[in-house]
């Protein structure tokens, strides 16, 4: 298997993992001294236990995940995708942009989220 696919397979995982809410799933993913910046621009978050505290919002939430575009190059993914998260009041649509590099085990070594509040959309349930 090619590094690019491996690196597909590794986002398909970390999006089923986010749409299953498990903290643990989505924190073995990444490398232990890997970072997460989303949104890009906020505080980044470095090692397991920082990326974890930031997941842990999803645990348990309603979630489900769909990938719209994935461009792999080297080390290196970009994708989009959909998360659509609903709560006993509401359903919120966000569709950012991901920046991923990975290591030769192709565990995440950095995560950067490119949206806003601009890009959700928040409806009544």
């Amino acid at each position: 298997m090619t590094v690019q696919n491996m690196i597909r397979e590794r986002v398909e995982k970390y999006l089923a993992a986010v749409a299953g809410g498990n903290t643990a799933d989505i924190v073995a993913l990444y490398a232990p001294d890997a970072t997460v910046e989303d949104p890009a621009g906020s505080e980044v978050r470095t090692g397991h236990t920082a990326i974890g505290e930031f997941y842990g919002a999803l645990e348990g939430a309603d979630c489900d995940t769909a990938l719209l575009t994935l461009r792999v190059a080297g080390n290196t993914a970009a994708f989009h995708f959909r998360v659509t998260t609903r709560t006993p009041d509401q359903i919120i649509v966000i569709e950012p942009i991901d920046v991923m590099t990975f290591d030769d085990d192709t565990r995440i070594t950095s995560m950067r989220a490119v949206w806003s509040p601009d890009d959700m959309t928040i409806s009544p349930r």
